[in-house]
């Protein structure tokens, strides 16, 4: 099932060859900025690939434009320029944050999920929600498409260069409409395109069409999707950047705490399973029921700020206040300084996550041992 790359990767001299997956999750992906801040630092870690998935395809992007722009440059260089990238497309979601009412309430929803709180943003999601649950579609009521963040990414990002930037392996997630299945861009399909529909929440905006097809937020097929990493990429390793929690203890009861809960469910479910079929892989391989030559034994790794994350409410994933994204980032700083401490000499060796335990509840399909002596 999981067959290797025949593809080979080259990072550079003593670091070792991961894999990013990088989740969705609002303004709750300043996070992710945080940990990836501090992976770019880290002389012992090469990516080689990433997926990523609504505000986890725009880390991505980001991250990719800032290499492909320093290209031909020193390792050292070229990360610090993946860092300024990242850097400059947080601090221009704060700006637009900053702006009034009118501006800033669209690309505060577009950016985040819908909430209903005392705030500016909170209010006008709140009148979308009610036109919703009135039966009227983004197609009555945002007629024209609006869609701020698009004008943004495409200021922030070239799409051009990055197209023909092919150090980093890259992969944005959207969900085909028409089957519900998900859609992996990659390189000169990487579009601002493929990052608006990696990120379209249809309550509330027409889905993009690419090619003929139309798409909505990845997160519905894959947050993020998986085997892109484990197909197309040569390293066992995949480390997994978590910000949607997979376990709530406490009973959600308001509006906003439900419908965030139920997009969180939504939003894992995807990952779970593909969870199940990593799972399930590893032990055949274990058991010695399939042939390493052809399936690999992938390595999995998280930095999970779930716990810490979800105790800020649903709100503050559409909040683009500077004081919490750049909180969130240096959440994500500590969360990936700790990892690396504790986890980073699992690369290349062990996983540094109990699937069973964490995403699979000891509900697995057993593996049958083979039957001998029975006629059939």
């Amino acid at each position: 099932m999981h067959k290797k790359s025949d593809t080979s990767p080259t990072p550079s001299i003593g670091a070792h060859p991961i894999n990013l997956g990088l989740q969705g999750g609002g303004s709750h992906g300043a996070f992710t900025w945080g940990v990836l801040d501090v992976l770019l630092q880290d002389p012992r870690i090469h990516i080689e690939g990433i997926s990523g998935t609504s505000a986890g395809a725009m880390n991505a992007v980001a991250l990719a434009h800032g290499l492909a722009q320093a290209q031909g440059r020193s390792r050292v260089a070229a990360h610090e320029a993946a860092r300024e990238s990242l850097a400059s497309f947080w601090n221009g979601i704060v700006a637009m944050g900053a702006l009034g009412q009118a501006q800033r309430a669209p690309f505060d929803l577009m950016f985040g999920l819908a909430g209903m709180d005392s705030s500016p943003t909170g209010q006008w999601a709140d009148a979308m929600a009610r036109a919703w649950s009135g039966s009227m579609s983004p197609y009555q009521s945002n007629p024209l498409d609006i869609n701020p963040l698009k004008d943004f990414v495409e200021r922030q990002i070239d799409f051009e260069r990055l197209a023909a930037f092919t150090d980093l392996k890259l992969f944005v997630v959207a969900t085909k409409v028409s089957t519900g299945k998900a859609e992996v861009f990659s390189g000169k399909r990487i579009t601002a395109n493929a990052v608006m529909a990696s990120a379209c929440l249809p309550m509330m905006f027409q889905a993009v069409e690419i090619e003929d097809e139309f798409y909505w937020d990845g997160g519905y097929a894959g947050n993020p999707a998986i085997h892109p990493l484990i197909y197309q990429c040569d390293s066992r390793d995949i480390l997994l950047v978590q910000i949607n929690p997979i376990k709530r203890d406490k009973l959600p009861t308001s509006a906003v705490d439900i419908l965030d809960r139920l997009n969180e469910i939504t939003f894992n479910a995807a990952l779970m399973a593909e969870m199940r079929a990593i799972d399930f892989v590893k032990r055949l391989l274990a058991q010695g029921k399939l042939d390493p030559a052809h399936y690999k034994d992938v390595l999995l790794h998280r930095i999970d700020g779930g716990e810490v994350l979800e105790q800020l409410g649903a709100a503050t994933k559409l909040s683009t206040d500077a004081q919490l994204i750049h909180a969130l980032h240096e959440l994500g700083q500590s969360h990936a300084s700790q990892w690396l401490a504790l986890h980073a000499a699992d690369l290349g060796v062990r996983s540094g996550v109990n699937i069973t335990h964490d995403y699979l509840d000891d509900l697995r399909v057993p593996v049958r041992p083979e039957r001998r002596g029975h006629a059939s």
